[in-house]
């Protein structure tokens, strides 16, 4: 296979303490890079870049076959429990210009809960982390991936009916995104076809930007 069918996706994720970062990340990689446990304080500490194995075939572009590959940021929680904000700001613009600098960055995945209320000074220090990082353009390059989506599915919610009811500092976020999102569920759904799904979806966000990317240099 020559590099012409073969495609790296970079992504980056960002979100609250405890909002699930490291565990979807993982989800994306399809292994278990990034170290994730219940604690109450935040648990990553520093930046890490996790990369999958290739996904052979997984789409078509051009009349051929395309073999994937993911490579995850994970980044510490914001606001972190331990570290001060200033010392997370810079240790998460290093670490993008240092894993994505030129090659730069397809999406910034924004982690939630969605069993979470999205509000309050927490939930904008998260959005203007990424506002900082990725500057003016990162409505373009920003997507909200809900953690803990089966806490919807047991409330008897679809994920339209969820979005609907969400409060106004979530519609307005959805809306500047350009209402990019995905849904990721709990581990007994943990499975490759939940994985393939949402990187399709992110497929789709990233298709939607003609696979332009974010650099950092």
């Amino acid at each position: 296979m020559t590099d012409s069918n073969k495609m790296i996706i970079n992504l980056a994720v960002f979100g609250r303490t405890q909002s699930g970062k490291s565990s979807a990340g993982n989800v994306l990689l399809g292994s278990v890079d990034f170290y994730s446990t219940f604690a109450p304080g935040s648990v990553t500490k520093d930046c890490s870049l996790g990369r999958s194995c290739h996904l052979h075939g997984f789409m078509r572009r051009g009349g051929q076959e395309i073999s994937l590959q993911i490579q995850v940021l994970d980044t510490p929680g914001y606001p972190h429990s331990k570290l001060s904000t200033r010392h997370v700001k810079q240790e998460v613009k290093k670490a993008l210009a240092h894993h994505f600098g030129q090659e730069g960055l397809h999406l910034a995945l924004l982690v939630q809960r969605a069993d979470v209320p999205f509000f309050g000074q927490e939930a904008s220090n998260s959005v203007q982390l990424i506002q900082e990082l990725l500057g003016d353009s990162w409505q373009n390059y920003t997507a909200i991936l809900f953690t803990h989506a089966e806490e919807v599915e047991e409330a008897g919610l679809s994920e339209e009916e969820y979005l609907h009811g969400a409060c106004d500092t979530l519609l307005s976020l959805l809306n500047s995104v350009q209402r990019r999102c995905v849904f990721l569920y709990g581990k007994g759904n943990l499975h490759n076809e939940q994985r393939i799904k949402i990187l399709e979806r992110i497929m789709e966000f990233i298709k939607e930007n003609h696979y332009q990317v974010l650099t950092f240099t």
